[in-house]
């Protein structure tokens, strides 16, 4: 009864797990991305991690940004469901992307998220290839993420 339960816990959060002890691995993930994301309201929330990529959703807040970055081995993928994001890359070129869009940054660039509404939230999901975070990361806000980086 109890691995039932936490089958149906997962398919409501929309995740598909193999397994439900924290010894196993999730084997991929399967589900509604759209509505996940935009129903997010964390900072960072990883929602798959495998060898090869990771599946994070975002929430940034009217004016938030990521911050500058580089992933030197990281490929990074970015659609925004909700909202209008400034992509700054290498300090010199931007694009302004928004509900639907795709932003790729290869590895080696430097690069800031910034979420353009001083109104509106702004959702998006991002991939990692390779694997950034640490598996079932939780940031609500990029005060606690920027904390958990720098210990």
């Amino acid at each position: 009864m109890k691995r039932f339960s936490i089958l149906i816990i997962a398919v409501m959060l929309g995740l598909v797990v193999a397994g439900f002890s924290q010894d196993e691995k999730m084997m991929g993930y399967a589900g509604p991305i759209e509505k996940t994301t935009l129903n997010n309201n964390n900072f960072r929330q990883v929602l798959f991690t495998g060898k090869h990529s990771q599946l994070v959703v975002m929430c940034l807040q009217p004016g938030e940004e990521i911050g500058r970055e580089m992933h030197s081995d990281v490929d990074q993928f970015f659609r925004i469901e909700q909202g209008t994001a400034k992509f700054i890359f290498d300090d010199k070129k931007e694009y302004l992307a928004g509900d639907g869009d795709a932003v790729v940054v290869p590895a080696g660039t430097y690069h800031n998220v910034i979420n353009a509404s001083s109104e509106k939230p702004l959702k998006l999901y991002t991939v990692y290839s390779p694997p950034v975070h640490p598996a079932g990361t939780v940031h609500k806000t990029k005060a606690e993420a920027a904390a958990a980086e720098h210990h």
